[in-house]
């Protein structure tokens, strides 16, 4: 049994990131010049070719490191139709939100699986890392996702960091790995990407536990007489 858009309350967003008011403004600005044949259904399909692509281009770089390069640019893509898709719903007054927050997540969801797999396999990633890394990130997608429907908060970052900061780092990544995909340290070198991913999987877990701590306590006390 469906229930009407009337009677259908969407969640309060939550963006607290470093990059969040500049995003927004920026966003906006875009979404008020774009013609009116570009809908946000383009842009979501845009952001998930795009990232896609992406690990395609991970997985290229194996054999053409000049493929590094080029997942900046689909990146860059990815951030424009993903971001600007619900902006621009909300600039036209035509929001869909059920229909746009299921379709954006799974998708969502589904592109950071190839993402991470194209990572995997690229030859500047071991598999091991890029794995522990998706995995934590889609535990704690579910995390959020659960909270939106339980709290009514639909979380977008975590400590000022959110999906625009964690693109930023990557493709800056990316391009010093073109030139230098090791860190060293000391008389040790270890893949650059290890070495970020791993620092990322074991905030994400931080987070991740943090989350569950507090929105199981918040819970507990709401419900408990």
């Amino acid at each position: 049994m469906t229930t009407s858009n009337a009677s259908f309350q969407p969640a309060n967003r939550s963006n607290l990131s470093l990059l969040a008011a500049l995003e927004k403004r920026t966003l906006i600005w875009i979404a008020e010049r774009l013609p009116p044949w570009v809908n946000s259904d383009h842009l979501t399909v845009l952001g998930f070719v795009s990232l896609a692509i992406t690990g395609l281009l991970y997985w290229q770089a194996r054999a053409n490191r000049a493929a590094l390069a080029l997942a900046v640019v689909f990146l860059a893509l990815n951030w424009f139709g993903d971001s600007l898709d619900g902006t621009l719903a909300r600039v036209r007054n035509c929001q869909r939100p059920r229909y746009g927050f299921y379709v954006d997540h799974i998708l969502d969801a589904l592109g950071t699986f190839l993402l991470m797999s194209g990572l995997a396999f690229s030859g500047y990633m071991r598999p091991r890392v890029a794995y522990a890394f998706l995995i934590v990130y889609l535990l704690l997608s579910i995390e959020v996702y659960l909270a939106t429907y339980t709290i009514g908060t639909f979380q977008l970052s975590f400590w000022s960091f959110g999906p625009t900061e964690l693109r930023v780092l990557l493709a800056v990544g990316s391009v010093v790995a073109i030139w230098q995909p090791y860190a060293i340290f000391g008389s040790r070198s270890f893949l650059l990407f290890d070495v970020g991913f791993l620092i990322g999987t074991v905030g994400l877990a931080g987070v991740l536990a943090q989350a569950v701590i507090r929105h199981t306590a918040a819970l507990y006390k709401l419900e408990t007489k």
